[in-house]
């Protein structure tokens, strides 16, 4: 497939991104941009947000992990079951009972100004790092295959995707991502499902023979229980995935803003229960393609693709989806799923750091009528260069796969939320609110120490992503050591 067109595609795509944009930002007031008027139906807000939670890392980063890690990803995954259900039951009743728009606004009312602005600037630095890993991931393979061929600058390629998002996005927000993430989702799982059929049909083999298979077997293993010192053991996966959840859901602006979209609370849980047995399932079957290009790439001799001259395994299923022979079908699929993908997550992470941005830190729900519309579209401006920054960053200093960098990320960053909400939560004491900020410094701090203590030196334990819930317990003791007699 030509890089013109591969350019028309995604042009064809985004013209109906911006039709339903049209449609859902007529209004263009700050109640749709932060809330969606609170009338999203719950059916269409979990199928959207299978697609958002997935995202180019998963639809890109997960099969191209296989090789490295099997399907050892499926027991932090199972992890994110149990963290969905708590989620649920136990964060969403809070914020619907608060009637918030940001999430955080439970911290000011908790404990104070200071434990407010320390659960907002955590959420800011993990999205906006979050999101740029996730656009980060789309613009280089863009970039490799599209954009290399006319000499266009890796920081022209960033800046036109992230301009793209803001444009249809800038009047409905929420509201517009509801629906864009429905569609999104959509061709994203048709792309994953096209390219395992037709895969399957180049190879002359049925799905089950697939799965018969000795090539198979050698990337099936997903519980690994022998070495519980290891970073993928089971139980340390499974927790870790458990808090990745709580955090980057429960006590993420970005992904409840969408809930907190829906008519009710009983409609919300319904949208949460079922996104989360139907995201188990659909990561299932990404590692299944993933194990599925690896088989296919050593048939037929295909190389890991280089990226500034080293061999990255992100790069291979464009690489087979688009240059090996599989037909136009397969291609172009894939450049909708891939394109779905970015915007799903990118459009979203968007918006919640303008919402974040425009509630807590500039307070626009105390600033005049007539001023607030204004300072809505100025932050989301700002946000959107922010993003652009990052972004062109990372292709600099990142030399790990994305997924796992981006779940580094959560370990650090996340933390402090999740002892903050749980101080709140799980007791009924107050802290001394203005040492909060230390109290959350320190407990990053002493994560970032435990992340680089040498294997050797701890016996052959290796940290994983247990370090979020350790994290999030420093943050609790040390609250716990604050807290008002």
């Amino acid at each position: 497939m030509t890089p013109t067109n591969i350019l028309l595609l995604i042009s064809g795509y985004f013209l109906l991104l911006m039709l339903i944009s049209y449609f859902t930002g007529k209004n263009d007031s700050n109640e749709d941009f932060f809330k969606a008027g609170k009338h999203s139906p719950w059916f269409v807000v979990a199928f959207g947000m299978v697609g958002a939670s997935l995202s180019g890392v998963t639809f890109i980063s997960v099969p191209g992990w296989v090789a490295d890690s099997q399907f050892s990803y499926l027991q932090v995954v199972f992890g994110y079951f149990l963290g969905y259900l708590i989620t649920a039951f136990v964060l969403l009743p809070i914020y619907y009972k608060q009637n918030v728009t940001s999430i955080y606004q439970y911290l000011d009312d908790r404990f104070g100004f200071v434990s407010y602005k320390v659960g907002a600037i955590s959420f800011f630095v993990s999205r906006v790092l979050g999101a740029s890993f996730r656009l980060f991931l789309v613009a280089i393979v863009l970039q490799q295959f599209v954009f290399d061929a006319w000499n266009v600058p890796f920081e022209v390629t960033v800046t036109l995707s992230i301009l793209l998002i803001w444009i249809y996005t800038f009047k409905g927000g929420i509201k517009t991502i509801v629906w864009t993430d429905t569609l999104q989702t959509l061709f994203m799982l048709m792309a994953v499902g096209l390219s395992i059929h037709f895969i399957l049909a180049k190879m002359d083999w049925s799905f089950g023979q697939f799965l018969a298979s000795e090539e198979f077997k050698e990337y099936n293993k997903t519980f690994f229980t022998e070495d519980f010192f290891a970073k993928n053991s089971l139980i340390k996966s499974f927790l870790g995935g458990m808090f990745i959840t709580i955090c980057m859901t429960g006590l993420d602006q970005d992904m409840m803003q969408k809930n907190l979209t829906c008519r009710t609370l009983k409609d919300a849980q319904k949208n949460m229960v079922t996104f989360s047995i139907v995201l188990v399932a659909v990561t299932f079957v990404f590692m299944l393609l993933g194990a599925l290009l690896f088989i296919y790439a050593d048939q037929h001799q295909i190389a890991l693709p280089l990226m500034d001259g080293k061999p990255k395994s992100d790069l291979l299923f464009p690489e087979i989806a688009l240059n090996s022979g599989l037909g136009p079908v397969v291609a172009i699929t894939f450049i909708l799923g891939l394109i779905a993908a970015a915007y799903s997550s990118a459009d979203s992470a968007l918006t919640s750091l303008t919402t974040s941005f425009c509630v807590d830190f500039l307070g626009i729900e105390k600033q005049p009528e007539s001023r607030q519309k204004k300072i809505r579209k100025t932050t989301h401006v700002g946000m959107s260069i922010l993003l652009i920054l990052v972004v062109i960053s990372f292709k600099h200093i990142l030399d790990t796969n994305v997924i796992d960098g981006l779940l580094q990320v959560a370990s650090y960053t996340y933390g402090p939320l999740l002892g903050l909400f749980a101080f709140g939560i799980f007791t009924k004491h107050q802290v001394y609110d203005r040492y909060v900020w230390i109290v959350a410094i320190a407990s990053v701090l002493m994560i970032v120490g435990l992340a680089n203590i040498p294997v050797e030196t701890l016996g052959g334990y290796a940290f994983g992503y247990e370090l979020l819930p350790i994290n999030g317990a420093l943050t609790f003791f040390g609250l716990w050591s604050i807290r008002k007699k």
